[in-house]
């Protein structure tokens, strides 16, 4: 139960975040109205998106530090639940567009920017499966991993704000925080953020479990 804590915590944020999320009273603001509840879905998984491609990073840094394949393994299931969030937050970011910019997608430079992010994730992934030498393999995704997020980085949060974007924050608009004056909105959009991050550890740490026994099945089979 001592270990469990966290998935109930996260469980427990999720369905607060989906019931409040979804029928709690929010500012009425212009154009974006009742929409704008799309936020504790789209930013927060972002966010939680972002939280996981950190881990990523550093658990690739620790592989090239030790060689240690359980780092690897670490990595690359934080990545693919990054990944998994990513393509949620931008899928949910579509239908919000469409009930405020009028199209699935405009062309906005944070929509552009996003899609080329996770295409270079795509790319990780398609890397690493193109290696077979188990060690070949860690070392190179590591090294990937560590530039593609320092490129991703920049690509989403600085470029975008240097052109005109429809994205609140961006091209000279006012971001959240000037129209939440009463703070309803952060009231699920920091518990959202907890919960998302908390149930995509849970996913890539169950994906890690899957893949040591896979590998010890296989060791086992080598060996006999």
């Amino acid at each position: 139960m001592r270990q469990s804590w966290w998935k109930i915590l996260a469980i427990a944020l999720l369905l607060y975040t989906l019931t409040a999320g979804l029928l709690m009273d929010v500012p009425r603001l212009p154009i974006l109205n009742e929409t704008i509840r799309a936020l504790h879905f789209h930013v927060t998984m972002w966010f939680g998106m972002i939280l996981m491609l950190v881990a990523a990073v550093y658990y690739s840094i620790k592989y090239l530090r030790t060689n240690d394949i359980k780092c690897d393994d670490l990595a690359v299931e934080f990545t693919n639940a990054a990944i998994l969030f990513g393509v949620l937050g931008i899928t949910t970011g579509m239908l919000w567009a469409k009930f405020t910019w009028g199209d699935y997608w405009s062309g906005d430079p944070k929509q552009n920017a996003s899609a080329i992010g996770l295409l270079m994730y795509f790319a990780y992934l398609i890397l690493r499966n193109s290696l077979t030498d188990t060690q070949q393999r860690a070392r190179i995704g590591a090294i990937y991993n560590i530039f593609a997020f320092a490129a991703f980085i920049p690509l989403i949060f600085v470029l975008p704000r240097l052109t005109d974007s429809l994205h609140p924050g961006n091209g000279g608009n006012p971001g959240f925080n000037a129209y939440d004056l009463d703070s309803k909105l952060r009231m699920i959009f920091y518990p959202a953020i907890i919960g998302w991050t908390l149930l995509g550890t849970w996913l890539a740490t169950l994906r890690v479990r899957a893949r040591r026994i896979e590998r010890t099945l296989e060791d086992r089979f080598l060996n006999s």
